[in-house]
């Protein structure tokens, strides 16, 4: 493996100096020292756990990662490689941060395109202050900008991905999650279409914490991780519309003064309905830190990202019969059309959806 790894490297250096300028080339070489951080960092979970030093949390919480590792593989048929078989405890709270960038009068997030898995809607960085110099360049130059901290890392394949302490949330549900999504990247991965490969890994994730808090005999357990779900449900509904309203307001022909105000001010109605929100959910504060931040256009980015297709992949599933195999044949063949195609084929289904509700 080690062997392979290394191949995989000269493979990218490679790539990296025939494609890439000086400033993207130092980027690259970022990237890598933050990966070959997380290699020197990774120890085997079996050494672990045969370790009598080791604490009985750890010990718990890797035994049941392996447990959920096992049952992805078996019962959800994701790929059975090394991925998440290592750990490695990184000593801080994200594994990477991502930079999210518009402009100052729209909802369209800025792209960045990077060898092998195209164009996306966020820059990463292994370093936070790096993020933050990156994040205030943008600034500088008149753009909404957002650092937002990842627990989670994948590199699709081309490496086996250690379990980092970053993942290892209180909540089993999420945990198993977690593994699910990045392990889901792995089997379907489109070049340039984030909307698509974060839609189809979430479906994966969220299918694959039923089918495992069942098997675990832990319906209590799933019924709170559903009631979490649908508060995070509600608040994407919010930001959603708030950036509906930003983006009629910025179709406008309002000068910049004008829009300027009625951006502050919608954001201020979002403030309002958000404690309105939390009402209903007797006071739960979970959100209340997010909500605090000076938001905005690119606070309310990775929510379409992350949400807007899920419907349209659980619908897939749905047509599948709920047979995971059948469900990633579909999915992938439904990348494989072009950009076109399948921004029709999603229309359709969108459609289909919409009138089961």
């Amino acid at each position: 493996m080690i062997r392979l790894n290394i191949i995989k490297y000269i493979v990218l250096l490679l790539s990296i100096f025939t494609l890439s300028g000086c400033s993207t080339f130092g980027y690259y070489m970022d990237l890598m020292a933050g990966h070959n951080e997380l290699i020197e960092k990774q120890k085997p979970i079996s050494d672990i756990l045969a370790n009598k030093e080791t604490s009985t949390q750890l010990r718990k919480l890797l035994e049941k990662s392996q447990n959920i590792r096992d049952f992805a593989s078996k019962s959800l048929y994701l790929p059975d490689n090394d991925s998440y078989r290592m750990y490695a405890d990184l000593k801080r709270r994200y594994v990477v941060w991502n930079v999210v960038a518009a402009k100052e009068f729209s909802v369209k997030p800025e792209k960045w395109c990077f060898l092998f898995v195209g164009c996306l809607s966020y820059r990463g960085y292994f370093s936070k202050q790096d993020a933050l110099e990156y994040a205030n360049e943008l600034k500088k130059e008149g753009y909404d900008v957002y650092v937002a901290g990842a627990s989670a890392y994948s590199t699709l394949g081309w490496f086996d991905d250690p379990l980092l302490n970053t993942m290892m949330y209180k909540s089993e549900a999420r945990r198993a999650g977690i593994i699910f999504h990045e392990l889901a990247h792995q089997v379907v991965y489109i070049e340039d279409d984030s909307a698509f490969n974060e839609a189809f890994a979430t479906a994966v994730e969220e299918e694959g914490i039923h089918r495992w808090m069942i098997k675990s005999g832990k319906e209590q357990e799933y019924q709170e991780h559903l009631r979490d779900k649908q508060r995070d449900k509600q608040l994407n509904q919010l930001l959603q519309a708030t950036r509906d309203c930003l983006k009629e307001l910025y179709k406008t022909k309002l000068t910049t003064i004008e829009k300027r105000q009625q951006k502050k001010n919608i954001f201020s109605d979002l403030e309002k309905q958000y404690q309105q929100l939390k009402i209903s959910w007797n006071g739960h504060n979970a959100f209340d830190k997010w909500m605090g931040q000076e938001l905005n256009n690119a606070h309310l980015l990775l929510i379409a990202t992350y949400n807007e297709l899920v419907p349209v992949f659980k619908q897939i599933l749905k047509q599948q019969n709920n047979n995971l195999k059948e469900f990633y044949v579909a999915v992938e063949k439904f990348g494989e059309l072009d950009k076109q195609a399948r921004k029709s084929k999603v229309n359709q289904i969108q459609q289909l959806v919409n009138k089961e509700m």
